[in-house]
């Protein structure tokens, strides 16, 4: 990934930040809903539920468009599972802090197995600072 356009997605995302992600479903028909997440090394995490309509058609084309404060482009994206699971620790960890204002206020029940972490990793994309446009 081109380092400037890394060091302004880090700088913008690296906490909790409003992006849109928008999925196709099995009919063509486009879905786009804004969700709270983080940017960490390539790629953005956020919570959600296993049994979404997201979740459904990201498992039947892991293909999304992504974007928020002047950046738009395309991701690939993938259930990483329980967010409490062994080798979700360190993640759901970062998220937990990220999302802390928000996190416990009913919205996100651990206790339920179907409570996943989502990984978006960036697979090309457009982003504007000062005037520029930095591309991926």
């Amino acid at each position: 990934m081109n380092k400037d356009f890394d060091n302004i997605l880090e700088e913008r995302f690296s906490k909790d930040s409003l992006i849109s992600i928008a999925t196709v479903d099995d009919c063509g028909k486009p879905w786009v809903r804004t969700v709270d997440a983080i940017y960490i090394n390539d790629a953005f995490y956020t919570i959600t539920h296993n049994s979404t309509n997201k979740m459904k058609h990201i498992r039947e084309n892991p293909v999304v468009g992504i974007c928020g404060e002047w950046f738009s482009g395309h991701g690939k994206a993938e259930s990483l599972g329980y967010i409490c699971s062994e080798e979700n620790k360190e993640a759901a960890e970062k998220l937990r802090e990220a999302f802390a204002s928000w996190y416990d206020n009913g919205h996100t029940n651990e206790n339920d197995v179907n409570t996943i972490i989502l990984k978006i990793t960036i697979t090309d994309g457009i982003i504007y600072k000062d005037g520029k446009r930095f591309e991926f």
